[in-house]
């Protein structure tokens, strides 16, 4: 599949990288059609922060479908459109549950959406949180 990658500081470039795959039973894997660059992009685009690395894939804010579900997922089914807003939050923690998604115990460092295939867990869906 192709993705956006972090190369270095002002050097971002259109990779080819594995596809992803359903590591955990509460995985999805979403085809991404559309998504946004934010300020946090900018941010790592910039090089503000030191712990990325080269073939970081970027993006946090998208949409697409779903193409492949664990077999714990229950909400979600193959075919469904689903657009991915940028918290990044599990949505069953305590601070979830209380709606201080900004807080989340549980956020994942998955790869990012500037890829045509995402895997990730069917609740906090993507994260930026292995940067810092």
């Amino acid at each position: 599949m192709k993705a956006a990658v972090w190369m270095g500081k002002y050097d971002v470039r259109v990779e080819d990288m594995p596809d992803p795959q359903i590591l955990s039973p509460k995985d999805i894997i979403v085809k991404v059609s559309s998504t946004a660059i934010c300020g946090s992009d900018l941010h790592l685009y910039n090089g503000h922060v030191p712990t990325m690395k080269e073939y970081d894939i970027l993006g946090h804010e998208f949409m697409g479908e779903v193409v492949e579900i664990g077999a714990d997922v229950k909400n979600f089914r193959i075919g469904d459109r689903v657009i991915i807003p940028f918290p990044v939050a599990c949505g069953g923690c305590f601070y979830c549950t209380f709606g201080m998604t900004s807080a989340c115990d549980n956020t994942n460092p998955n790869a990012g959406p500037e890829e045509e295939f995402l895997s990730l867990p069917a609740a906090g869906i993507y994260g930026y949180s292995h940067l810092f």
